[in-house]
């Protein structure tokens, strides 16, 4: 079943239980595939790229949460959070720091790493190894802190 697909069943699922943020958070999904689709690129969108375009959407709420946080808007943080909560149920299980700490050092000795010098080729292919499973800050702080030491 693809993401569309499924996007569709639960769009008639949230409409019957009148769940308001799945429905925000679902129609923004299905705008975002159609963009995607319309775009003129003439590319059909495969998993990783289903997968990129929910993080996209992820990291989008995330950015907005953090600026009503900080202005202490917490009705506008809510609707962010409720709505991130929808769309991480389109993503494959997030690994957590502990689980990703050994697959890095793994990618850094496969690699010869030594240094920071080394960050973005060990990024690069951190990036591609671990897509959909842990987003790009969290890899980032790990590559770092294990490059540092």
């Amino acid at each position: 079943m693809t993401l569309e697909q499924r996007i569709m069943g639960d769009l008639k699922e949230a409409m019957k239980q009148k769940d308001q943020a799945a429905l925000r958070s679902i129609r923004a999904v299905k705008a975002a595939i159609l963009l995607q689709k319309t775009d003129g690129s003439g590319k059909e969108l495969d998993e990783g790229g289903e997968i990129k375009l929910i993080q996209k959407l992820v990291k989008q709420r995330q950015d907005s949460l953090d600026i009503y946080t900080k202005q202490n808007r917490e009705d506008l943080a809510v609707v962010e959070r409720e709505e991130i909560e929808v769309l991480k149920r389109y993503l494959p299980e997030q690994l957590d720091e502990a689980s990703l700490r050994p697959i890095i050092e793994g990618i850094i000795a496969e690699m010869g790493a030594s240094g920071m010098q080394d960050m973005g080729r060990v990024m690069g292919t951190a990036s591609q190894k671990l897509a959909g499973k842990a987003d790009g800050k969290t890899i980032s702080g790990i590559v770092r802190a294990i490059l540092s030491a």
